[in-house]
């Protein structure tokens, strides 16, 4: 009989692609290290083509298809952007209902986004037990976990410090996510989304995609806060090179750009030679924010790539304020610069060895990739964790340089330029740094921590499953 998973990914390319990284894991790990694995993964219409690498590699993953939930209401009371939903529809549930007692090998365990703590009451009444999957690190969660349920309050140019984490850090009341700024205490959909982290806490474990070499401390807090051992660290969840079956390339939708013809740009640069230069597959920059950004990019001398967004899903940019890129700036930066409107080929573009710097919205799944290719980090947060993510990387990584911080601290294009250019230099420390988190973070998946987290993680599940003990 073979353990039986349902993984429920927010639905976001951000937050889906890792969970299918992770469920391709699990359906190749080697026997006799897990019993045989079938993976169900719930996901809207609009989102099911990214499963198609996937289930083309693979006859044990198999796609639940629910209707997409509803939009968020936009909060009045305060600006800010619409908050994420969490709850699916009432017919959504009815059907997952109907799916998972109809099923003839109904799944032994959930895994499924944190934003979806609502997940750990539905497996908890099917006696299963409900993973959380945290496609943010350690750091970020344990900051998530500590706000939602100690709920501290401040003012705009106050800082708010989390005395019980390690090291003691401390973040502006603006650098703190939207979600949980945008509500006034009491709020009743502030109370929503406190019931949906408080599920998070208080699931039966928690699969992180990071590993124990770059967040031990963090890891180490998770499962002391948590009071059990059951948090695994099994990242970098990332394709592996030159594995074509989990669709490396092709991972997110449309292009200007073939990947094909990225790659054989870059191809034609020196190595090391590169800024690479992405906000993420949500974050768009407002005009002002643009326009410093090409000016640096143009005066500096240095070949780049910019991913450049054309439509604003991530709420941080007004619709009427999309920053465009200056009408004669790929004339200007011709031979020297490559501007791809749309989706790049992200890991492909940083494991290129022309590649040097990464300048980026420090999402972790970006973060991630760069410090798995060993590229030095500038660091721009635009909402969400990032800042929690930016603060990682440049005061406790050293692999990192700040940048910008959202619409708060815009770089002058003087300043931007001086900055690119320094960050190709082969000798910065940055650098020095990068380079040896990447050898560990090879470590961690090529037999190291991460893959010792990933099977334990299974055997776990399995032991649960023949127990049949429902105390979860």
């Amino acid at each position: 009989m073979s353990v039986h998973i349902l993984m429920y990914p927010y639905p976001t390319a951000g937050h889906i692609i890792p969970l299918l990284d992770l469920a391709h894991k699990l359906l190749h790990l080697p026997r006799p290290a897990a019993a045989a694995v079938a993976v169900t993964v719930v996901v809207t219409p609009e989102n099911l083509h990214l499963l198609d690498p996937f289930l083309a590699s693979s006859s044990s993953l198999q796609p639940l298809v629910l209707p997409s939930p509803e939009p968020p209401r936009r909060p009045t009371h305060r600006r800010g952007a619409s908050s994420p939903p969490s709850a699916p529809s009432a017919s959504s549930t009815s059907l997952l209902s109907r799916w998972f007692e109809s099923h003839p090998s109904p799944p032994c365990a959930v895994v499924s986004d944190f934003f979806l703590g609502w997940t750990h009451r539905f497996a908890r009444d099917r006696g299963v037990p409900r993973v959380v999957f945290s496609p943010s690190g350690a750091f970020a969660l344990s900051v998530t976990f500590a706000l939602w349920r100690d709920l501290p309050r401040s003012d705009e140019g106050s800082t708010v410090s989390f005395a019980r984490l390690p090291n003691r850090p401390g973040f502006p009341w603006s650098h703190l996510p939207q979600v949980y700024r945008i509500y006034e205490a009491g709020d009743p959909e502030m109370e929503r989304y406190r019931e949906d982290a408080i599920g998070n806490i208080e699931s039966w474990g928690i699969v992180v995609n990071s590993f124990d070499g770059l967040e031990r401390a963090y890891l180490d807090h998770l499962r002391k806060d948590l009071g059990h051992d059951r948090v695994w660290a099994v990242g970098p969840i990332l394709p592996a090179e030159g594995d074509s079956s989990a669709g490396p390339v092709n991972r997110g939708g449309p292009s200007s750009v073939s990947a094909s013809e990225v790659l054989t740009w870059l191809d034609a640069c020196p190595g090391g030679s590169v800024v690479y230069v992405c906000f993420g597959s949500r974050a768009v920059l407002n005009q002002r924010q643009m326009d410093e950004l090409a000016a640096g990019l143009e005066r500096s001398r240095v070949r780049f790539i910019l991913c450049a967004r054309q439509s604003s899903r991530g709420g941080h940019v007004a619709a009427s304020d999309i920053g465009a890129v200056p009408e004669d700036f790929e004339a200007q930066v011709a031979g020297r610069g490559l501007v791809i409107r749309g989706w790049a080929p992200q890991v492909p573009i940083l494991r290129h060895r022309a590649v040097g710097t990464f300048l980026t919205h420090c999402g972790w799944n970006s973060t991630l990739e760069g410090l798995s290719a060993g590229a030095v980090m500038l660091t721009w947060p635009m909402g969400a964790e990032q800042f929690v993510n930016a603060k990682l990387l440049v005061d406790e990584l050293g692999v990192g340089i700040r940048v910008g911080e959202g619409l708060e601290k815009i770089p002058k294009a003087e300043e931007l330029a001086r900055v690119l250019a320094e960050s190709l230099r082969g000798d910065l420390p940055q650098r020095v740094r990068a380079k040896e988190i990447s050898g560990t973070a090879q470590d961690a998946i090529n037999g190291g921590s991460s893959d010792k987290d990933l099977s334990d993680f299974m055997r776990c599940v399995d032991e649960q499953r023949k127990s049949k003990m429902h105390t979860f």
